[in-house]
């Protein structure tokens, strides 16, 4: 799969998010610069050349790429009476996805997702308004990207063991499957460096886990 074909099946151009969410550009662009709505996750810069009978044309274009699900994190703005809850209703997902996921056996035990969980997730806060987790989650909200980081956790834990019980390798399948159904694809040139392949593919392979 080409990048253009990766971007324009799974992310929204600027142009889109706003015709979708029913916002303006400018309103959009305000969120942004109060620091509530994430930024682009990609940016393509296209050189385009044409020739035909007409002659010869070429312009620049500058095109942003979105994750989908910040459709509904821009109605939640605009919604809003003061925006700078934003961070609040983050943090509280954040925390709420963590605790669901313990309640299912998902328990890391990483200082940053237990006593350093509050400092963590400001953190988290810089990366989602970067357009980091629209890259690398599949929708780029607070459940995914806590999702993504307790499963990370949990098999970088496993893989430590130098040999895994089959009670631990049921737990690092369950882990991998949870990466799994939080994790992007990857465009086609960030997939050797990605979790994605690290943690997902490499250790099915390795581990000899079935795809869930």
């Amino acid at each position: 799969m080409n990048l253009m074909k990766y971007l324009n099946e799974r992310f929204y151009t600027r142009k889109e998010l706003v015709e979708i969410s029913g916002i303006s550009e400018v309103q959009l662009t305000d969120f942004q610069n109060r620091l509530v709505m994430p930024l682009s996750s990609y940016n393509l810069s296209l050189d385009i050349s044409c020739k035909s009978f007409f002659g010869e044309h070429s312009r620049s274009e500058q095109i942003e790429y979105y994750s989908r699900g910040y459709i509904s994190w821009l109605g939640i703005l605009h919604s809003m009476k003061n925006t700078e809850n934003a961070y609040n209703l983050f943090k509280e997902r954040y925390m709420s996805t963590i605790t669901k996921l313990a309640q299912n056996g998902f328990v890391a035990r990483e200082k940053k997702l237990n006593a350093g969980l509050h400092d963590h997730i400001k953190e988290e806060w810089k990366h989602f308004l970067s357009g980091t987790y629209g890259l690398c989650t599949k929708n780029g909200l607070p459940e995914d990207i806590a999702s993504k980081e307790v499963a990370i956790s949990l098999i970088n834990e496993l893989l430590d063991k130098e040999n895994l019980s089959e009670i631990e390798l049921a737990h690092l399948d369950k882990a991998v499957t949870l990466l799994d159904s939080t994790s992007s694809d990857f465009a086609p040139h960030e997939y050797q460096r990605s979790s994605r392949y690290r943690l997902i593919d490499e250790v099915r392979r390795k581990y000899q886990l079935r795809k869930s």
